[in-house]
């Protein structure tokens, strides 16, 4: 008798082909029966008029830390998602050591939008080896999950405090090899690492691994060729020079493994073809070296939340603001108050060239006040900063600024990023049809206050499939399914087959959709994250166990820790390549 059948869905296997009605048998956690299914099961789940999916995977998220205070890992679970990668941007939370605990969290706080009461209150750091801290979330755990060794937390057990403003010595980066080296061994699913001019420490510095000289970079990559089921990331920041390029390309080849990135946006910018033309380069240049490199686009335009408190992406302008988010907000304000100071802010900002991806940052006008955090402007929420400039008198640059130190630098902004319409979901569409692009980038579980991509399977499905029909439903859920499970080499997961994983994902192709973006505030430590309802998924499966009934979780914790060369197979390098004689520029109308 079977566990589970489920009957009279449309089966969309996850392969891309063309979907059908028919039955699915569960049994022991794995699919036993696929298409007509005449065997009883214990329980039986009508799905006529829905889709029935593999679950999907999420190939970003930084759930690491969020695993011990909400191990259902949420908001993920509620939009479909049943196996999520993590540790990724250098920035694991294993290995570990008492001292660099007590860096590594502010640096998370800053960098990765983590409260760090949550982080000191909810997170027992009570290991040291990766091992270890695997070994603290296995069998509490609602999905599947698996870590990558980061960077610069590599780096700061390694080198102390001179991880920030040093180059290794060579016996540092032998250390460092063989830590990392221990940690692939004992679980880890490859190296992560980052050189973006975004990634700041709690004290406004680099993170550890942007001090890092690239024969460093590529020389860590290198360790994951000698274990099986590994693989490599790093998020190259936002300038895609030629020097970036090939440095993503020697990792590649240095480690003979795929290296993903992050992450390609399109916001409906001026621009937007021409950048992403110069990003999707970066998989050419790997390739003529015998390399592969596969960037991670996102499916909408990222709703982001600013403010001059946290800094995270304005930090990115140039000259003053980066200095402005290595003092003190105490201090900040000062600076702030400076007309002198202001005016060299100004300049800075509007030194960025028009095409370049921060331009906006500096286009005051545009932002929407999203929070004011003060009487004196609560009223004026929802409105442009120009809109509220105009009334009083003032540039926007000043208004924003007196609405900041208003709110004690906590008011919140929303850039002025558009990207919702047609034309924009055509490109977006000629993007996710390269063999150079997976769709990803949800950062789960991190940027609690700042940005809400952790629902990219929700808005592809709703956005790209039925509002804008850009890209069909089966090549849809072959994105979010298939293609990042043969990125990571995961074992029988990521599809409908006969012995698969039971991780099985079921939607209302009429209704499914990311519901309003809004704040929550059930973070331990009385603080927030920015959250959105999952609509039309009504039910998930995770290894056979279900953990969503019709939109609620059932309290079931049945994901499995991932570990490299055990839950994966090593992934050749054109794993993800389409044929040559269907392989077709992104960009190409």
């Amino acid at each position: 008798m079977l566990d589970l059948k489920i009957t009279g869905g449309t089966i969309v296997d996850g392969s891309g082909a063309p979907g059908y009605r028919g039955d699915i048998g569960v049994k022991d956690g794995r699919i036993v029966a696929i298409g007509k299914v005449d065997e009883d099961a214990r329980e039986t789940l009508d799905a006529t008029g829905k889709v029935v999916a593999p679950g999907f995977v999420d190939c970003h998220t930084h759930y690491d830390a969020q695993v011990f205070w909400d191990p259902t890992l949420s908001p993920s679970c509620f939009h479909g998602v049943t196996t999520v990668m993590a540790g990724f941007c250098g920035f694991s939370i294993a290995p570990c050591s008492p001292e660099a605990a007590g860096y590594l969290m502010p640096m998370l706080a800053r960098v990765e939008g983590m409260p760090l009461k949550t982080l000191e209150i909810a997170v027992p750091w009570n290991w040291q080896s990766f091992g270890e801290y695997l070994s603290r979330i296995e069998g509490k755990i609602g999905l599947n999950a698996g870590f990558f060794a980061g960077h610069s937390a590599i780096r700061r057990v390694v080198m102390g405090e001179r991880a920030v403003g040093e180059k290794s010595t060579p016996d540092e980066l032998a250390k460092m090899k063989a830590l990392l080296g221990k940690s692939i061994a004992e679980g880890a699913m490859g190296f992560s690492t980052t050189i973006s001019t975004t990634h700041n420490d709690g004290d406004g510095q680099p993170v550890p691994s942007r001090w890092a000289e690239k024969s460093e970079i590529v020389e860590m990559a290198g360790v994951v060729r000698d274990y099986p089921g590994t693989g490599i990331e790093i998020v190259p920041g936002i300038e895609f020079t030629d020097e970036v390029a090939n440095l993503l390309a020697d990792m590649s080849v240095a480690g003979n493994r795929p290296v993903n990135w992050n992450v390609l946006a399109i916001t409906g910018a001026e621009h937007d073809e021409a950048n992403a033309e110069k990003q999707l380069n970066m998989s050419n240049v790997a390739r003529a070296k015998g390399g592969e490199v596969v960037g991670l686009a996102l499916p909408t335009t990222p709703e982001v939340f600013l403010t001059m408190r946290s800094g995270f992406f304005l930090d990115a302008l140039p000259g003053t603001w980066r200095e402005i988010f290595q003092i003190v907000p105490e201090d900040r304000v000062a600076k702030l108050k400076d007309p002198a100071y202001r005016k060299q802010m100004l300049a800075d900002a509007e030194s960025v060239p028009t095409d370049a991806a921060m331009y906006v940052l500096g286009q005051f006008d545009k932002f929407v006040l999203s929070a004011a955090n003060s009487a004196k402007f609560e009223k004026d929420e929802g409105r442009t900063v120009g809109e509220i400039a105009a009334e009083h008198g003032q540039h926007p640059f000043d208004m924003m600024l007196e609405i900041s130190l208003a709110g004690d630098l906590d008011a919140v902004f929303v850039p002025g990023l558009s990207g919702w319409d047609h034309k924009t979901f055509e490109l977006r569409s000629r993007i996710w049809h390269d063999d150079r692009i997976l769709i990803g980038g949800s950062d789960g579980g991190a940027h609690l206050d700042l940005i809400d991509t952790f629902a990219l399977a929700t808005s592809l499905l709703q956005y790209g499939v039925r509002e804008h029909e850009v890209i069909t439903l089966e090549n849809a859920v072959r994105m979010l399914t298939t293609r990042p499970a043969t990125l990571f080499g995961l074992k029988e997961r990521g599809a409908l087959a006969e012995g698969y994983h039971a991780d099985i994902t079921i939607f209302d192709p009429k209704t499914v959709a990311k519901g309003k973006t809004y704040n929550r505030y059930d973070v331990p430590g009385d603080a927030f994250r920015v959250y959105a309802e999952a609509i039309g998924i009504d039910h998930v499966f995770v290894n056979g166990v279900q953990i969503v009934k019709n939109g609620e979780h059932t309290g079931a914790l049945p994901g499995k820790v991932l570990k490299s060369g055990k839950d994966t197979a090593t992934v050749p390098l054109d794993a993800l390549r389409a044929p040559k004689a269907e392989r077709e520029p992104a960009l190409q109308k």
